[in-house]
């Protein structure tokens, strides 16, 4: 089951796949890992990582519903796996734990063949086997609902397990063929945690007594919100270069200032984390809460501070004298993070995730197809990836699919089945929907600016026509930067005629120039707007007017998550928010708590649009159909979404991943899962954006963890490299 970070096709013509040409479609990652990578010979024994995490887990077990990133970072320590991640996102064979694993039948069953590494073991001493691998199939094959499982994925084709020819064996049949079959097994749980109801739903969740990785759990402290891995002394591969791995609950707008202070070795950061750390790498003097970007202490601030401290009005001269030595301090605070920040570098690669803009198709104008394609041709992907990934050196590539990111086996850029920027035809989209500028607009009783169930604060686009008559035009355009400008002209010339402008009642300023009028009107939460009489063109680049249908005007409520962590997401939204107003579609954007974004807004589909990120899966057949099945009504009436929170599926492509999962023909598959894309890029129920930056600050003297990209992190490599050591000038996957 893919987790959130941090949430009918029609007629449409589908092209041919990219699958056909010659080239392989999947192309290569878009970026390297970037781990600091070194030779073990170069990495010295012992020592403890501080790595920051987002909370310490409720449970240890990966198979229950509120199992976290956390949980998969301490299981990819501590048990086996069959399969691990390679640079590519495509799935290798262990061999800590597997000498060989294949398909040695296909009929009348599909049986799978596991020879497991002869020195395999748990930290008990008993050797890794047959037994194992039963406990998990029965606890996970959904037919013992005693069990508490999040999914059952795979293993409820299993038939039977049994053991083969000897000890190290595993012969795995299946009822039903399965072509994801590598996904199962990893990560594997000891008969002791999966051969009973009350072990797997209870005594896995704070302690995991048998382990089988370079590391164990040696402690869960939920008081101080570490998780503590030790060593595993029975680990029978390359011993572990660290001796402990602390994983550390810090939010993540405060790591930077853990990291100064010596509490972290490793975290992943925010891009404003990133430019502190660029800048104290630099030597230079960085800006300070006080000074620099975004502050409005200028040079006049500063003289009036220095007037009011030293003049006659006592009381307000102590007040001063507070506030600047406040200020001092601060500054000097922040001074040492930064001369502290200086012993850390920024470790940059993709995540193996995306972000998209969710469109709800289950009600209002998203529930016709036509609008959902005219939001999706209206947004210009490319520069909405530019926006993010640019600024920080990462290649900025709108992402192709919704089933895999580039270099999986699986992917293809199959956008070409719904269409680029294009604003032209989402105009014609919306108008063929029934939608047309004007019109009159009925009177409608005000949501106090939330969205149905929401509690937040909105904002609304407000590109409109206005009631004197006079059209609203975006930030963008070029009105509003003349309007400022004559604005700020005629500020300059007030005191010498106070006659020459006036304040109209609403808090407007009004003036005329050059035979213009201009109007600034400043709205709480909106952006300033520029004003003309009506029947004056609009500037070129200019929002189109809103949109009316049956007396109402196309407006979508826009839900976003408030928290410091969000801000790209908000940026960005904001950035669509303009997209979508040049083709006449307002938005009210409103921002509601992270903890309540995606249980109370995206999950019970109390939104329009919403953006919100899936991780990449490398069995797209299995863990993507969820997320695009067309959704069913239960027995209670209700309607069974699984994870399609846009409520957006058809049959179709409920059949191509049927199919896909079904045949043991890789290519054959690849090709099915590729078509299921192309479809579900037609229905246009979620627009696939960019890739999630991976940004991760690293004590520079840290080897083999950082960004990892899609690999699988190596824990027994991870370590301090020995004094007088330097990091080799390239990783493995960039030689």
């Amino acid at each position: 089951m893919r987790s959130v970070a941090f949430l009918s096709a029609g007629a449409l013509a589908v092209p041919l796949l990219a699958g056909c040409s010659s080239e392989d479609p999947a192309g290569k990652p878009l970026a390297a890992s970037d781990i600091g990578f070194a030779d073990r010979s170069l990495v010295a024994d012992g020592g403890t990582l501080r790595w920051a995490v987002d909370s310490v887990p409720d449970t240890l077990n990966t198979f229950q519903s509120d199992a976290d990133a956390t949980t998969t970072r301490v299981a990819q320590a501590v048990l086996p796996a069959m399969y691990r991640l390679d640079a590519n996102g495509r799935p290798q064979l262990d061999a800590d734990y597997l000498e060989k694993a294949e398909v040695v039948e296909t009929e009348p069953r599909q049986v799978v063949l596991y020879k497991l590494n002869q020195q395999a073991v748990w930290s008990d001493g008993r050797e890794i086997g047959a037994a194992d691998f039963a406990a998990q199939w029965r606890a996970l094959s959904g037919k013992d609902t005693a069990y508490w499982t999040a999914r059952n994925a795979g293993y409820d084709r299993i038939e039977k397990i049994e053991r083969g020819k000897n000890d190290l064996e595993v012969k795995v049949t299946f009822a039903r063929p399965y072509a994801d079959w590598k996904s199962l097994f990893s990560p594997l749980y000891p008969k002791d945690v999966m051969g009973t109801p009350d072990s797997f739903n209870d005594s896995a969740r704070k302690k995991l007594k048998v382990t089988a990785g370079p590391f164990a759990v040696e402690k869960v402290d939920r008081k101080d919100d570490e998780v503590t891995l030790a060593r595993n002394p029975r680990w029978w591969g390359h011993p572990a270069k660290l001796s402990e791995i602390v994983l550390r609950a810090v939010p993540r707008d405060k790591r930077a200032a853990a990291l100064a202070a010596g509490e972290l070795d490793l975290a992943e950061i925010d891009p404003e984390s990133v430019k502190r750390i660029t800048v104290a790498a630099k030597g230079t003097r960085s800006a300070t809460p006080l000074m620099g970007p975004g502050s409005n202490l200028t040079a006049a601030d500063s003289l009036r501070s220095w007037a009011v401290a030293k003049g006659t009005d006592e009381e307000a001269a102590d007040e001063e004298i507070s506030a600047r030595e406040k200020q001092r301090k601060e500054i000097s605070a922040y001074a040492r993070e930064q001369q502290a920040l200086r012993g850390f570098e920024v470790r940059r690669s993709l995540e193996p995730a995306y972000t998209q803009l969710a469109l709800n198709g289950a009600e209002g104008p998203l529930a016709d197809e036509r609008v959902r394609r005219a939001v999706a041709r209206a947004i210009d992907r490319e520069a909405l990836a530019s926006a993010v990934l640019t600024p920080l050196g990462l290649p900025a590539e709108p992402v192709g699919s919704h089933l895999a990111l580039s270099g999986q086996a699986a992917y293809a850029d199959n956008s070409g089945a719904l269409g680029g920027q294009d604003t032209a035809e989402a105009q014609a989209l919306l108008a063929d929907a029934g939608w047309v500028p004007g019109g009159p607009l009925k009177e409608e009783k005000k949501k106090g600016g939330k969205a149905a169930g929401a509690k937040g604060e909105k904002a609304s686009s407000d590109e409109e026509e206005s009631a004197d008559g006079t059209y609203i035009v975006g930030e963008d355009d070029k009105a509003p930067r003349e309007a400022d400008r004559v604005l700020r002209e005629a500020d300059r010339e007030k005191k010498q005629d106070p006659q020459k402008h006036k304040e109209s009642g609403d808090g407007s300023k009004h003036l005329a120039q050059d035979g213009k009028q201009y109007t600034n009107k400043l709205k709480q939460g909106g952006a300033p707007g520029a004003y003309a009489p009506r029947g004056t063109a609009a500037p070129a680049g200019a929002a189109a007017g809103a949109l009316a249908k049956d007396g109402k005007p196309l407006t979508l409520r826009f839900v976003l998550p408030s928290g410091p962590g969000s801000q790209t997401l908000r940026t960005v939204a904001d950035r669509i928010s303009g997209m979508l107003q040049k083709v006449g579609i307002r938005t009210e954007i409103t921002k509601v708590a992270d903890e309540s974004y995606f249980k109370d807004h995206i999950a019970s589909g109390q939104f329009d649009l919403a953006l919100y990120s899936w991780p990449a899966s490398a069995f797209p057949a299995t863990d993507s159909r969820p997320i695009y099945a067309k959704p069913v009504p239960a027995a209670d009436g209700s309607l069974n979404v699984e994870q399609n929170y846009t409520r957006v599926g058809t049959d179709q492509v409920d059949q191509l991943f049927d199919q896909a999962v079904s045949t043991l023909d890789e290519g054959e598959s690849r090709g099915l899962i590729r078509k299921a894309d192309s479809r579900i890029w037609a229905a246009a129920g979620s627009i696939p954006l960019y890739q999630r930056p991976q940004l991760t600050a690293a004590r520079k003297d840290i080897a083999n963890a950082g960004a990892f990209g899609f690999e699988t992190p190596v824990y027994e490599d991870m370590g301090f490299l020995r004094k007088g050591t330097s990091h080799p000038s390239a990783s493995p996957s960039k030689k």
